[in-house]
């Protein structure tokens, strides 16, 4: 929603070609449009492999002497011919804006629209940036579908407010971040800008160094399952795929589990909402309505507040993600975002208490031949209490983690019939508390 006052409504206009119809064994390509948009010129000279992506990329300038906040990204999509659901991402800076699926296609075309609220990434067009979109497809005399869109960015810009009075500047802290740090992969890419992840012993990490003045900081983890692990929640224990000498289904049971890592501890971890993706189970259940989340990824915040005296030493520190039984492939990647105290060169703190014991886990396993029942139990818990003095005060905050899993899979009639169960309760909350404020905030 625009702001009171004078408001400008300042509309940026992308169009994307993820895969030019008149070439559909082009060879991959980047472009870049510094001031106007231009397409991608394609050679005559014999035809190379199928193409399996086609990436767009553009600066994106914000108005002088203006401030936010940024509304909402709108990405619209036209597309025809025959082809697979299909995972892309929208990137800002290095910083993920929006993860999603592509929508089954049906034979005389579809047309689809995402949105949703970027407001809390305002701190991306504070300076010049570069905007990313990957979508990974396919084009060969089978697979011909070709996907066309439109991404735009709606902004409303303002003047920005007057200070509040002396007296309530203390105690007033600001909504969205200061700074954003992408714990991603740098472009130029022929891929995403995630992190792939191909089985349970991959960890993939990246350094950063806190600015000296930071009193908050909260990761937003992005998470996304495919190829092997797509319906990883279906999967049964490896034992049973020995036992009957099976060579073509994925195994390492029906359990995953992200943990986030800060120089080797683990800090935070997402157990992921099972989404099911526009061509998941049976394509004709997702028509019109789609699954959940399967347009708009969920993402997971984990609150680092509590490690700010560790993490305000000036050096780098590493931030890693790895799977637990993971197969190929997990994208996954990061934003980290930055609350800075902008009436001191440099805040302290201290960690204080911190829990993290390992994950339980037990599978009950009970088959003959193909048909059996497996049951799968884990549970975790995390949590961690720090200090940070700044002229907000001295500020205690506590971030906890608490979870319970529990999945049924049932195979029957020569293993041909399959029944699942899955329950995750994830619960996780902040509690921040100083003399002058407390703060609380909490999820389940």
């Amino acid at each position: 929603m625009a702001s009171r006052g004078t408001t400008s409504s300042c509309l940026l206009a992308l169009l994307l070609l993820l895969l030019l119809p008149i070439a559909p064994l082009a060879a991959p390509r980047r472009s870049r449009f510094p001031s106007t948009l231009r397409l991608a010129s394609f050679d005559a000279s014999p035809p190379p492999p199928p193409t399996t992506f086609f990436e767009v990329d553009r600066p994106i300038r914000p108005p002088r002497g203006r401030v936010g906040p940024c509304s909402t990204l709108l990405l619209s999509q036209s597309f025809g011919g025959r082809q697979f659901d299909r995972i892309f991402g929208v990137w800002l800076s290095g910083a993920e804006l929006l993860r999603s699926c592509t929508a089954e296609p049906r034979a005389t075309g579809i047309v689809w629209s995402v949105s949703r609220d970027v407001s809390r990434y305002t701190a991306l067009l504070a300076a010049p940036g570069e905007v990313a979109v990957y979508l990974g497809n396919l084009i060969d005399d089978t697979y011909t579908g070709v996907y066309h869109a439109n991404l735009t960015l709606h902004l409303y810009f303002h003047p920005a407010a007057a200070p509040p009075p002396p007296e309530q500047q203390q105690q007033q802290q600001q909504q969205h971040a200061d700074l954003i740090f992408p714990i991603s992969r740098s472009l130029p890419l022929n891929d995403g800008q995630w992190f792939a992840i191909q089985n349970s012993t991959n960890v993939q990490s990246k350094k950063l160094v806190i600015p000296s003045n930071t009193y908050r900081a909260v990761l937003e983890v992005f998470v996304s399952f495919h190829s092997n692990d797509e319906d990883w929640y279906m999967h049964p224990p490896n034992e049973y795929i020995e036992a009957n000498n099976i060579s073509i289904l994925p195994g390492n049971g029906a359990f995953r589990e992200i943990t986030v890592q800060l120089d080797g501890d683990v800090v935070g971890a997402v157990w992921p909402f099972t989404v099911i993706y526009t061509g998941g189970v049976n394509p004709l259940f997702w028509r019109p309505i789609t699954a959940i989340g399967s347009f708009n990824l969920p993402t997971y915040d984990i609150d680092i507040t509590p490690f700010l005296g560790k993490l305000l030493d000036g050096k780098e520190h590493n931030f890693g993600f790895s799977v637990t039984n993971a197969l190929d492939v997990w994208f996954i990647d990061a934003n980290l975002h930055i609350w800075l105290d902008h009436k001191s060169e440099k805040t302290f703190g201290s960690l204080v208490s911190y829990e993290a014991p390992k994950l339980t886990l037990h599978v009950d396993s009970n088959f003959s031949a193909l048909d059996g029942r497996f049951v799968t139990s884990a549970g975790r818990h995390i949590s961690a209490t720090g200090w940070v003095n700044s002229s907000y005060g001295n500020v205690m905050t506590t971030f906890y983690q608490r979870f319970s899993y529990k999945n049924s899979n049932l195979y029957s009639k020569n293993g041909t019939f399959q029944v699942v169960n899955q329950t995750i309760d994830a619960k996780s909350g902040v509690f921040a508390k100083s003399s002058v404020v407390l703060f609380l905030e909490g999820s389940s």
